[in-house]
Formats: structure tokens, C-alpha cells, sequence
């Protein structure tokens, strides 16, 4: 019965180390996909949408519109021709309203893609906010899309805001033009807005940099953020890791102290009693023996009291009156010292000088240097 009981169990015991091994390998493979998922195989494009996809079309027509500046006007006058031929690709109409000053965008029964109308109308808010028609129509590609900004209400002083609208612009444009290249987008900064055109990732950062500006961030130090980022994504080991210990950090610094109020307000020691109560003009006059006297005297007091006070005022008046007649103070004379004429001039040396001079010739030398010279020279025969 033993050995009838074993190849059952042998079979048993097989197959449960086949599911164990099925087991393991589909574990082995999920984090293999998952790892495989988390970035994107380079060169991989998402298909077109076609008509094969929605061959029935669309079962409601779909409208946008959009205003215009009046600047912009004879622009789009010259090139719509241009937007409805694009358009017309995708069976989007396009209609321009000079008087209202509107572009309007809508679908068609041909329209398949439900997305066309979406892109049409990015197309003519770009159009409306100064992107020239060459950038602006490759918003009707699948990985293009585009983000505009409005930065108008985020500084409360028109100074403040163009004096940061000017920072992200950079001297003659050269900021604006280093984060194009490092987002791979288009960027237009024009009055109260930026439109941003490129792919997603770009746009993302875009948006970041420029919000930063806004808060009083220069855009410089993003900038060295991308130059880094762009540097790491190069390397495929660093793909899976972060990279927060490459990145540099910032520290703000708020240089300026809080201005200190001139006045000072000192508080008072806190004290449960209130305060005396103030004297009236009775009790001042009781203490000055004043409310006794009678009318008469109080009236030729008051009289007193205003002449001594006039006196004095024409006293101080005169005196200033005065001070114009004063004379200044003049400064005591320094006298100047003799010339001494303890020196006496040696005029026979002075002589001696002007005869020695006329006999030497014009650049001649003295007659210490000539003997010494025509000793020399008799040494140098002698030898020969």
C-alpha cells in the first residue's frame, strides 16, 4: 500500500514547487515592469489620433472666443488667412471680427478630434497676447502645449512689478533667452502676462521661475538649478535617485533692519490708583490768595502782568534790532619776518665759476675725467 501511495504524493509535491517557482518568476517580473515604467524609452511618440479612432465624428458643435488689443489688430488682418488654412487641417473654423475686435474658433461636422478645438483655442489666446503666428500655430501639435502667466496682481506697485518684469527679461534679453534653451520653450513676456510654449516638463519650469521673480527671487539662481538638472539627466544611474544632494540651496537673506519709529511710546508702570484729579481755575485762584480780591484789583493785576510781558518781548526785539550794528571781530595781523642778510654772497667764487665755465667746450668733459682717460690710454701702448 506504501508504494502504491508514493507517486501520487511525489506529483503533489512537484507541482507546489511549480506554482512556488510560477510565483517567484511573476514577482520577479512586476518589479522588473515597474521599473521599466517609471521612465519614459527615448524616441517613443504617443500615435496620432485619426479618423480610424472616432470615425462617427463629433455629435455637438464646440465654440471659443477671444478679445483682442487694438495694437494687434492689422497683425492678425495680415496673417488669419494663414491661421485658417492651419486650422482647416484639423476642420476647425476660425472667424475674425475686426468690429467687435474677437477671434472665434468652432467645430465642424468633419471634426474628429475632440481635442482639435482645445488647441484652436490656445491658438488665438497666443495670437491675442503678441506670440508672432510661426511659434504660435505649433500649439496644434501633440507634444506642444503652452501655459500664459498673468504676474499683474502679484506686486501691489507698478514700479516694483516693471523693475522684476525687467529682471526676468535681463540685460538685452539674455535671461529670457537662457531659459528658452533650458526649457526647450518659447517664452513672450508682454504686459500683465507670459505665454509659454514647449512640452510639458519645460512649461512646468517655466511657470516656477517665473512666479520666483515675482516674489523677488532673481531668476539667476533657477537658472544654475536647470544648468545642474540638465547636467545629472545625462547620466542613466542618476535617473531613479534624487537629486536634492546636487541641487544648490539658497538662503534668503533680508538685509535691511526695521526702521524704529521716532517717537517712542514708553509704557507707564501699571498702578491700581487712578490718577489726581487736575485742579480747576477756583482752586488755582484760592491757592494764589486771587479769588479774594475784588474786581478792580484782579483787572489792574492782569494789566501789570501784560505790560511786564510786553516789556520783555521789546527788550529781546531790540536787542536783535542791535545786533546787526555790532561790529565783527578782526583778526590780529601776523607780521612778516625780514629777509636776513646775515648771509654774506662770495662774489669772487661766483667769478671763478662764470671763467671756468667759458673755457670748457659744449658738452666737453671735466679735467679729472680727461687726465684719467689719457692715463689709460698710455697703459694700453705700453702693453702693446
Amino acid at each position: 500500500m506504501g508504494d502504491m501511495a508514493d507517486p501520487p504524493e511525489a506529483a503533489a509535491a512537484g507541482a507546489k514547487q511549480k506554482e512556488k517557482q510560477k510565483h517567484k518568476n511573476k514577482k520577479k517580473a512586476a518589479t522588473v515592469d515597474e521599473s521599466e515604467l517609471l521612465t519614459v524609452p527615448d524616441g517613443w511618440k504617443e500615435p496620432a489620433f485619426t479618423r480610424e479612432d472616432n470615425p462617427k465624428g463629433l455629435l455637438e458643435e464646440s465654440s471659443f472666443a477671444t478679445l483682442f488689443p487694438k495694437y494687434r489688430e492689422a497683425y492678425l488682418k495680415e496673417c488669419w488667412p494663414l491661421v485658417q488654412k492651419a486650422l482647416d487641417e484639423h476642420y476647425v473654423n476660425a472667424t475674425l471680427d475686426l468690429i467687435e475686435g474677437s477671434m472665434t474658433v468652432t467645430t465642424t461636422k468633419k471634426t474628429f478630434d475632440p481635442y482639435a478645438i482645445i488647441r484652436a483655442r490656445d491658438l488665438i489666446k497666443l495670437l491675442a497676447r503678441s506670440v508672432p503666428f510661426e511659434q504660435a500655430v505649433r500649439i496644434l501639435q501633440d507634444d506642444v502645449a503652452c501655459d500664459i502667466i498673468k504676474i499683474g496682481s502679484l506686486v501691489r506697485k507698478r514700479d516694483t512689478f516693471i523693475k522684476r518684469r525687467g529682471r526676468l527679461l535681463g540685460p538685452k534679453g539674455s535671461t529670457l533667452k537662457a531659459l528658452e534653451l533650458l526649457t526647450n520653450c518659447y517664452i513672450m513676456v508682454q504686459g500683465n502676462t507670459v505665454s509659454a510654449l514647449g512640452p510639458f516638463s519645460g512649461l512646468k519650469e517655466v511657470r516656477k521661475v517665473v512666479l520666483d521673480t515675482m516674489k523677488n527671487i532673481h531668476p539667476i539662481y533657477n537658472i544654475k538649478t536647470l544648468m545642474i538638472k540638465r547636467e545629472l539627466a545625462k547620466d542613466p544611474e542618476l535617473r531613479s535617485q534624487s537629486w536634492e544632494r546636487f541641487l544648490p540651496k539658497f538662503k534668503r537673506k533680508n538685509l535691511k533692519k526695521r526702521k524704529e519709529p521716532k517717537k517712542k511710546n514708553i509704557k507707564k508702570e501699571y498702578t491700581p490708583f487712578p490718577p489726581p484729579q487736575p485742579e480747576s481755575q477756583i482752586d488755582k485762584e484760592l491757592a494764589s490768595g486771587e479769588y479774594f480780591l475784588k474786581e478792580r484789583q484782579r483787572k489792574r493785576k492782569r494789566m501789570e502782568e501784560i505790560k511786564a510781558k510786553q516789556a520783555d518781548a521789546t527788550k529781546k526785539r531790540q536787542e536783535e534790532r542791535n545786533k546787526a550794528f555790532i561790529p565783527p571781530k578782526e583778526k590780529p595781523v601776523v607780521k612778516t619776518k625780514k629777509a636776513s642778510t646775515e648771509k654774506k654772497i662770495d662774489i669772487a667764487a661766483i667769478k671763478e665759476k662764470v671763467k671756468n665755465a667759458k673755457k670748457k667746450k659744449l658738452g666737453a668733459l671735466p679735467v679729472e675725467q680727461v687726465k684719467l682717460k689719457m692715463a689709460a690710454d698710455e697703459k694700453k701702448k705700453k702693453k702693446k
